[in-house]
């Protein structure tokens, strides 16, 4: 069997990607970037709050998603000289620009715990 190397074909060919949403989960695809977006959206965090709000991430992880982050321009990193060190996240222009993409998946997520408890609390009931 030989592999063969996949060439993107149709009109997102040029762009290097399948889809548009090929392209959106190059940025956000992450296991905590979504949430590191969501939470930084309406203030400036710290990384030591971002790690309360996120206690199963590890450090490193979270570092990691907070550097690709930087990289693709979402989110700015403010180091302040001072002991102990201080660092700030915030989001950028294009960090903001989705915002309401974000908030739209928070109401999309509340609906389907409200649903996934309602079924649970059927099961249960029994």
């Amino acid at each position: 069997m030989t592999d063969r190397l996949h060439i993107p074909k149709g009109k997102y060919a040029r762009s290097g990607y399948v889809s548009p949403i090929d392209a959106a989960l190059e940025i956000i695809g992450g296991k905590y970037k979504v949430a590191i977006l969501y939470y930084i959206r309406e203030s400036v965090l710290r990384f030591g709050e971002l790690r309360r709000l996120m206690p199963l991430a590890t450090k490193r992880m979270l570092t990691k998603q907070l550097r690709e982050l930087e990289r693709d321009g979402m989110i700015d990193r403010k180091v302040f000289r001072q002991v102990p060190p201080r660092v700030d996240y915030s989001l950028t222009k294009e960090g903001k620009s989705i915002v309401p993409i974000l908030e739209d998946l928070c109401e999309w997520g509340k609906r389907r715990m409200t649903k996934k408890t309602k079924v649970v609390g059927l099961k249960t009931s029994r």
